[in-house]
């Protein structure tokens, strides 16, 4: 669930529950609070939204890293809550500054596909999130809109402190 409050009230909010394969939202729109509740659909172990694609990412690692390419499906909100297909690759390896430190990780990129009528009315980034290397892979930086389409590209990181660098590649070598 992602819920949001300005000055103490609501200003929009989304759920997915997998067990009943339905998702929800709430968001302002034109002064009014607007309501979507959708069944959606889920096939389990292969639907994911939000942090649960880092947990998929740490068991299909060796395989992305290896050349694969992954259709999975996520469950995003534009506002209205719907499932889609994702392509899942390996973008590279990466270093980035976090923390006062210089780290490596694996970059993965999460590509919605989107119908080509739809692309004509909404532009979906892709999110990237990247996983430390050498293995065994742990999270490092999750980069994406927040929850819409329309929101703003943020960058979470594992390391506090300081200000965070980009991503920059390190080149063709992979650890395995």
């Amino acid at each position: 669930m992602w819920k949001e409050s300005k000055n103490g009230n609501l200003s929009r909010e989304f759920a997915v529950n997998f067990l009943s394969k339905t998702a929800t939202a709430q968001n302002y729109q034109d002064s009014e609070l607007k309501h979507w509740s959708e069944s959606i659909d889920v096939e389990t172990g292969r639907t994911f939204a939000g942090f649960g694609f880092t947990l998929s990412l740490q068991n299909l690692r060796k395989r992305l890293v290896d050349g694969d390419q992954i259709e999975l499906k996520a469950v995003g909100f534009t506002p209205k809550p719907r499932a889609v297909t994702v392509e899942i690759l390996h973008g590279g390896l990466d270093q980035m500054r976090m923390g006062g430190r210089l780290l490596k990780g694996d970059r993965f990129v999460i590509h919605p596909e989107i119908p080509l009528i739809a692309k004509l009315f909404i532009h979906v980034p892709d999110t990237q999130i990247w996983l430390t290397n050498p293995p065994p892979a742990g999270f490092l930086r999750w980069e994406g809109p927040v929850v819409l389409p329309s929101d703003p590209l943020i960058r979470v990181d594992l390391l506090p402190g300081g200000q965070s660098g980009p991503a920059e590649p390190i080149g063709s070598r992979r650890t395995k």
